[in-house]
């Protein structure tokens, strides 16, 4: 892997931790668990969702918008309090949609992280805590139920002070639970059919699809079954179809060495280049120069002569400076390796930041033999 950041420090420095690294990594990703590159189909997560009530804002929740008073005065009555919606204030209180994702075999008992973000116009839900709220799946029904204090990892403060300055943190709006919920019901799983499973690649590929099949056919052979870029199916052996626990904890300590594609990601917020190893360039010829355009601009005091009746004008004075540095066309080998695709651009003397201008029109161009991505 090569990367360029964007940073403070010399782009020399950066490259040469860059070719440290680079050498010392093998040229084809190394023996990889099957557990780490596939997931049993069958055995995935599901969305949870929830609409509750987070008490104890302190005069920043809702400004008392209709849907949060409703909700209150729903909240009262099933504690047998009869109040019309119109009587309440809603100024300690927040109305707030609840998340969560649940595993596969989650089992009634377990606890599950939740996410608890305001949907009405509060200010921040720091130290609430929020009522107990049921969780709904995709089908409608109740999975789990949430209830806890809240902890956004952040703060406001400062309003209504002299000017009406104030601090904020990270977004205080939207906090966490951490265990928040428990699950009531199980979401039923299947992950055997027809006396087989099958293994989905969490990044499809043929390649690393067949590769997988005769890994597993190695050890179990003729059980295995390439379906596609994703799918590989995989038949029980006789007498695992009720257990397939101890067969499914087998295959997922095989080794496989799955195919990595040529790519190179370009990130221009933060100035990032990041190549795998597969990255080769064809012979081509580079020259890259920077246009720098500096205009400043200072006031200049213009006064009138002595005894006029003139007054002291101030004029803007602007200066424009154009500066092209020079550059000479560079020509480049064929490069079959990441090693001296880094080496060559080293020799550039170029910026990360000229790097990412440089692959984009080296893809162009059809010199750059990888998927070009650019964030």
């Amino acid at each position: 892997m090569m990367c360029f950041p964007d940073s403070s420090k010399p782009w020399r420095a950066w490259l040469g931790a860059g070719m440290a690294l680079l050498l010392s990594l093998p040229a084809f990703a190394a023996g990889v668990r099957v557990k780490d590159l596939v997931m049993v189909a069958g055995a995935r997560e599901n969305q949870l969702v929830g609409y509750g009530l987070v008490t104890g804002v302190a005069n920043d929740g809702d400004k008392n918008p209709t849907y949060t008073l409703q909700t209150v005065a729903n909240m009262l009555q099933r504690f047998g309090v009869q109040v019309p919606p119109s009587t309440l204030s809603s100024k300690n209180v927040a109305v707030v949609l609840v998340t969560a994702d649940i595993p596969a075999f989650a089992k009634p008992g377990m606890r599950l992280d939740v996410l608890v973000s305001s949907m009405g116009d509060a200010k921040t839900i720091q130290g609430g805590v929020l009522l107990q709220t049921p969780l709904l799946g995709a089908d409608g029904r109740v999975y789990a139920v949430a209830q806890g204090a809240i902890s956004i990892g952040g703060f406001v403060g400062g309003t209504g002070g002299a000017g009406g300055a104030s601090v904020q943190k990270n977004h205080p709006t939207v906090g966490q639970i951490i265990g928040g919920a428990l699950v009531e019901k199980e979401i039923p799983a299947t992950i055997v059919q027809n006396q087989c499973v099958e293994l989905l690649l969490r990044q499809p590929d043929f390649t690393s699809s067949a590769r997988l099949a005769a890994a597993i056919n190695e050890k179990y052979p003729n059980s295995a079954v390439p379906l596609d870029a994703t799918s590989v199916r995989v038949k029980l052996p006789a007498g695992a179809e009720k257990t397939p626990v101890d067969f499914l904890a087998r295959l997922e300590a095989l080794e496989v060495a799955p195919d990595v594609p040529a790519r190179i990601v370009i990130n221009e917020r933060t100035g990032t280049i990041v190549a795998n190893a597969r990255v080769q360039i064809s012979a081509c010829a580079i020259s890259h120069g920077n246009l720098t355009i500096t205009i400043a601009s200072s006031p200049e005091a213009s006064q009138p002569g002595p005894l006029s009746s003139g007054t002291t004008v101030v004029l803007p004075r602007t200066e424009t400076t154009v500066t092209e540095n020079k550059s000479s066309l560079v020509a480049l080998p064929e490069m079959p390796t990441i090693e001296k695709v880094a080496a060559s651009l080293n020799a550039l003397g170029v910026t990360p930041r000229d790097m990412m201008a440089i692959f984009q029109a080296m893809k162009q161009a059809g010199a750059l033999q990888a998927e070009l991505i650019i964030r």
